[in-house]
């Protein structure tokens, strides 16, 4: 026997469902549960992955598919893989209260693990262990925001944190080869991106380890490409400048 399935009508099981509000109509996509934050963070970068299905839905859990007019008007484009990577990126991911929970929970304590690794004392170079970084996130009421990858989360509470606690990223440790002829004029230019100059030798090329704010990288990278014609180089040497042992409060 046979059963009519209305055409446009899809079924789905075991779905996370991300909504959005656009043009006053009401859109869902349906995604792989554990999936959307795994994409929003960077960690996932194939689309298949994420979403069941590439369908733009009114109603998931009534298999309810979008009109191609309705689409066209909210998105301005019927390309369902852009809009739906528009859902993704800014609509609502609808769980339980309890999941809910239990994601901002994870994400809390991934944001301070973040802040752990990247982040030293920096009158003793030591850095915090992931406990004492949760519990000065308690302290500041920081609250986590489901719909922000923990990454960039992690540099707020890091600019936060540093209004009641001594707490720096840590710095990288670099080693820069300059040609002897552009030596000493990009170094004057490198010189505000340093925080610290390690040591120096001019021989036939100006050779310099230093300590940089890891924000600073790109830019130096790009200024001693483009200031030395890409005959000057840049090595890093460590991503972190830190003692041993963790630091205590």
């Amino acid at each position: 026997m046979s059963i009519f399935t209305p055409t446009n009508q899809i079924r789905l099981t075991n779905v996370a469902v991300v909504r959005m509000k656009k043009g006053g109509k009401r859109f869902e996509i349906a995604c792989y549960k554990n999936k959307v934050m795994s994409w929003r963070s960077g960690a996932e970068k194939d689309l298949d992955e994420v979403m069941q299905t590439h369908s733009v839905f009114v109603n998931v859990s009534k298999g309810q598919v979008a009109k191609k007019d309705d689409l066209c008007n909210a998105f301005g484009t019927d390309d369902l893989t852009e809009i739906c990577k528009q859902i993704l990126a800014k609509g609502e991911l609808q769980v339980s209260d309890k999941e809910r929970q239990s994601q901002l929970e994870t994400m809390f304590r991934d944001i301070a693990t973040i802040v752990a690794e990247k982040c030293v004392n920096p009158e003793t170079k030591r850095p915090y262990t992931v406990n004492l970084i949760e519990r000065a996130m308690k302290d500041i009421h920081y609250s986590v925001k489901a719909n922000r990858s923990t990454k960039q989360q992690a540099l707020d509470v890091i600019r936060q944190l540093k209004e009641s606690m001594e707490i720096q990223r840590a710095h990288m440790r670099l080693r820069l080869l300059l040609p002897a002829k552009e030596g000493k004029r990009v170094k004057e230019k490198l010189k505000p991106l340093m925080q610290v100059v390690e040591s120096e030798d001019f021989d036939e090329e100006l050779e310099m380890v230093c300590l940089v704010d890891p924000g600073c990288f790109r830019e130096i990278d790009e200024l001693i490409r483009c200031e030395t014609k890409g005959r000057g180089t840049l090595e890093v040497l460590s991503l972190k400048d830190v003692e041993e042992g963790d630091e205590k409060l």
